[in-house]
């Protein structure tokens, strides 16, 4: 069975609500995978200068899954309905109508496709969380994300992750204290 790896993934798009302006964008997350030792974990982000929070949602889940070396199980937990959804239930239907919505045009097919290529090769499950609604992993992953935005910088690829440091500041606030780092179930 090919190894189970957690993806945590989110998206910031910094002045979406300006007309007159750039808004500058991040896509981040964190990989976890049992071992056992612990958790082994990596983070990764990106940026762009002139962006939409769609367009980063699906940044987040390709940069990630190209990265991993091996064909895995994934499990790929986001915050965006539109990356969730997407996955789950359009794509399939895209591409029986050759990359063509039943109305209109379909946005970021270059991203979809781009996706599809990447999660070929992984056998998927998509979950959907709710935002900022005290998932720990998530709310690092927008912390990434927005920093990315901010900063306009990137990982080059995937890097030892901070998680551990967050949370225990995170903790020092009250937060997440319940929170327990156990082995996933089988």
């Amino acid at each position: 069975m090919a190894a189970i790896v957690f993806v945590y993934a989110d998206e910031s798009c910094l002045g979406n609500q300006f007309t007159d302006r750039a808004s500058p964008g991040g896509a981040a997350g964190l990989i976890e995978h049992w071992r056992d030792s612990g958790w082994a974990r990596r983070d990764f982000w990106i940026a762009e200068p002139a962006t939409t929070n769609n367009r980063m949602a699906i940044r987040s889940a390709i940069e990630p899954l190209r990265a991993l070396r091996h064909p895995c199980r994934v499990l790929f937990t986001s915050d965006s309905q539109y990356l969730v959804r997407g996955m789950r239930e359009w794509v399939p239907g895209w591409i029986k109508r050759g990359w063509k919505r039943r109305s209109g045009t379909l946005e970021n097919e270059d991203l979809w496709r781009e996706l599809v290529d990447a999660a070929a090769r992984h056998q998927l499950e998509w979950r959907w969380v709710r935002g900022h609604a005290g998932h720990p992993q998530n709310e690092y992953a927008n912390f990434l994300a927005t920093r990315a935005a901010k900063k306009q910088d990137e990982s080059r690829g995937l890097t030892p992750s901070g998680f551990e440091q967050w949370l225990e500041k995170e903790r020092e606030k009250g937060r997440y204290v319940e929170f327990m780092e156990l082995a996933p179930p089988e």
